[in-house]
């Protein structure tokens, strides 16, 4: 079960860095698009209007998936922002209980977004919602990374909710309980 919950984090991180990739070569490429264009109208005075069609459309779309995608990861490897003001001043067991409460109240949150995205995303489907710009897209391809990366963070969250019930298990590798319990054993 570990190994299965690892490697859909590592996946669902490895999709995110995949979109992010792509950001940087639909940008890269209509900046080089946008040069030859000045450069042919410095030349022969008219430029050509060279572009990507609706490329801003899609480098929002493979932000919001390489951001949602990323959710999980991040969080396993304890890279979220906690407050340190509040709980570093706390014992162990107050650590725990207020990661345990802390957790507890994220997964729902992230439920609840993930079921009401998900609807979101089946409306789309459903009605044959589509995308404004020059290339129409089914909205409800964009929308489905969001459902997964939402539903993956869920997942993590549990995850992390089940271990922290451990005494002994921290919560999340890198998180505060994990190094508290390094530092007072």
């Amino acid at each position: 079960m570990r190994r299965g919950l690892d490697f859909l984090y590592r996946a669902s991180g490895f999709l995110a860095a995949l979109f992010v990739v792509g950001i940087a070569l639909i940008v890269a490429l209509q900046v080089a698009l946008n040069t030859a264009d000045y450069a042919l109208a410095l030349f022969s005075g008219d430029p050509l209007g060279l572009l990507i069609p609706s490329y801003t459309d899609f480098t929002g779309y493979f932000l919001a998936a390489g951001a949602f995608l990323a959710l999980a990861g991040t969080f396993r490897a304890g890279q979220h922002i906690r407050v340190e003001i509040l709980i570093g001043r706390l014992g162990a067991r107050a650590r725990q209980r207020i990661e345990l409460w802390c957790l507890f109240v994220a997964f729902c949150a992230s439920a609840y977004a993930t079921y009401y995205v998900g609807l979101l995303t089946y409306d789309a489907w459903r009605f044959g919602d589509m995308s404004t710009g020059m290339i129409p897209v089914p909205l409800w391809l964009p929308q489905s990374s969001l459902v997964l990366g939402l539903f993956v963070f869920a997942l993590a969250l549990a995850d992390a909710y089940v271990n922290a019930l451990r005494p002994a298990t921290p919560a999340a590798p890198g998180s505060d309980l994990e190094r508290a319990s390094r530092i007072y054993g």
